[in-house]
């Protein structure tokens, strides 16, 4: 969702040293497009399959543009030209014509060059099975195949026709050796002698070697290693910018995306408060008696729960990035570190919009106790489990690279969180053998929070004198037999308990559902942390499983 501008601009402030100015940056960033041919399209946004943007053959440029941002001594390009139309391969040749001509040596790899490109290079060099089968200019191709005894065709692409006949080579018993073999005494034969005339107008032979050539270009006062910001380039070990730079960077850059695709936060923000309505109007003005204080738990439950499965959409977002993160990282753009961190800085935001919403929307239509010290914990409960969920998520993202499996691995972990949360089976019923699972689940936490939050705080009655017969067979009892039954247990038991005597009050409750080892804080605390530990899993998982690698 960047411009191609702001594509460029950013890949400047990663890989310019910090002695340059911002205007020098701009004026570099503005230089660069002209160079690249992109000045039709500097506000276009690069786009993606749902948002039409650049062109491929622009993408392309772009691509190659935050690559020599810094304006490099030497770029390694691996097929620029795959997948583009003649027009646009031959456009993006054309720039690394002038990137070269600039003072940068260009080595690439290319895929089915066109005659027009083919004149554009200034040295060929074919492979066999990692062998040379002819290095030279272009233009030596007709005489060095004539030579060999196939001459090219007039009407033919002489890259084409020679890579047809290396591949005929190739496939015939005595393979590309009479090729190679050629190659190296067709070289020895037109090599020029030294102090020659014709030395440096040879087509075989390179005027200068590689260490030559980028002396010349360190010569010509290039953007990094020119002399006048040497210095300051050579202190520069490894990032060209300190670690509060890097963030302010990535989360400047993350919250442009984010503010360009409104749609994904506001679905997300529909899905929150169609929700809480849903349970808003289940659980509308619950009483308090033992039926209530059963679908309180029944709420709380699913209200937890709730928060860290619509984190789930936090899954694609690092695997939309992961390839731009590969690249960025592998040539030093920024730390692993930064932008984990710019990453929950950026996430954040939302998610107190999302708590806010859920929170207006439930807590009072449900009659939840606690005032506004209690719409405040509630709150701040349901904040911290959007944290640890979008965490956990995230973590998983760095982890898992696939989203559907992703999804499924995400679906499953969560369900088995609420399994042992507590709700479903008591934790002093839970088996020896699974109670770890129980203190590692993430909704065991808020789920007890919000517990303590309405039923901690004493005063609360949920089962009077009457009321201990309803769940049970006796419920259906007239009232006279009920008021004899009560007098009879009060009798035996030597205390009065009339018809609303308090019998089971909310600190009850909690004991009744074994909710007794941490307080309301604790729990709140024990959540947060949980965010930030999996936000720490996820550097490591970054660190140790997302190099860039081939495989």
């Amino acid at each position: 969702m960047l411009t191609v501008t702001e594509t460029l601009s950013f890949a400047a402030e990663f890989r310019l040293p910090r002695v340059l100015s911002p205007a020098k940056k701009r004026a570099r960033v503005q230089a660069l497009i002209d160079q690249l041919g992109l000045r039709a399209a500097a506000n276009t946004i690069i786009g993606d399959e749902g948002h039409r943007g650049v062109s491929g053959g622009e993408r392309r440029r772009v691509s190659i543009g935050t690559d020599i941002i810094h304006d490099p001594i030497l770029l390694f390009l691996d097929e620029p030209t795959s997948g583009l139309d003649s027009t646009s391969a031959f456009m993006v040749v054309k720039v690394l014509r002038r990137i070269a001509e600039s003072g940068s040596i260009v080595i690439t790899s290319i895929h089915q060059p066109s005659q027009r490109i083919l004149g554009l290079l200034d040295r060929l060099i074919l492979l066999s099975g990692g062998r040379t089968v002819f290095s030279g200019t272009p233009s030596a191709l007709p005489s060095y195949f004539a030579e060999f005894g196939f001459p090219v065709p007039d009407d033919e692409n002489r890259a084409e026709f020679a890579l047809d006949l290396i591949r005929e080579f190739e496939s015939s018993p005595t393979g590309t050796k009479p090729l190679v073999d050629f190659h190296r005494a067709w070289q020895r034969m037109h090599a020029p002698s030294p102090g020659s005339a014709d030395a440096d107008q040879s087509s075989l032979v390179p005027t200068m070697s590689l260490k030559e050539a980028i002396s010349a270009s360190i010569s010509r006062g290039k953007l990094v290693s020119g002399s006048d910001v040497a210095g300051e380039a050579a202190s520069v070990h490894t990032y060209a910018n300190p670690f509060w730079v890097e963030m302010k960077v990535l989360t400047k850059r993350s919250a442009i995306n984010t503010r360009r695709m409104p749609e994904l936060f506001l679905i997300r923000l529909g899905a929150v408060v169609v929700t809480g309505a849903i349970l808003a109007t289940v659980f509308f003005r619950l009483d308090q008696s033992p039926k209530g204080a059963q679908e309180r738990l029944g709420f709380f439950a699913f209200a937890m729960s709730t928060m860290f499965y619509t984190c789930a959409d936090a899954l694609p977002v690092f695997l939309q990035e992961r390839y731009v993160f590969l690249r960025e990282t592998a040539y030093g753009a920024y730390r692993r570190a930064s932008y984990v961190l710019s990453n929950a800085i950026v996430s954040f935001p939302p998610l107190v919009v999302l708590s806010l919403s859920f929170a207006f929307t439930t807590f009072f239509a449900v009659g939840l106790a606690g005032g506004v010290s209690g719409f405040a914990f509630y709150t701040l409960a349901i904040l911290a489990s959007f944290w640890a969920g979008s965490g956990f998520v995230t973590f998983l993202s760095g982890v898992i690279p696939h989203v559907m499996i992703g999804y499924t691995v995400v679906v499953a972990i969560l369900a088995y969180f609420l399994l042992f949360s507590g709700f479903f089976i008591n934790r002093d019923r839970i088996p020896g053998y699974w109670i770890w699972f129980h203190y590692l689940s993430l909704v065991k936490y808020p789920f007890e929070g919000v517990l303590q939050n309405e039923f901690g705080r004493g005063g609360e009655c949920f089962v009077r004198g009457a009321q201990i017969f309803d769940n049970s067979p006796l419920a259906a009892l007239p009232d006279a037999v009920k008021a004899r039954v009560l007098a009879s247990i009060s009798s035996a038991l030597g205390v009065g308990i009339g018809a609303d005597t308090c019998v089971v009050t909310g600190r009850g409750v909690l004991q009744q559902a074994a909710v007794t080892q941490l307080g309301k804080w604790e729990c709140l605390l024990v959540t947060v942390a949980w965010g930030f530990l999996f936000r720490l899993f996820f550097y490591f998982s970054l660190v140790l499983g997302s190099k860039n690698k081939r495989r």
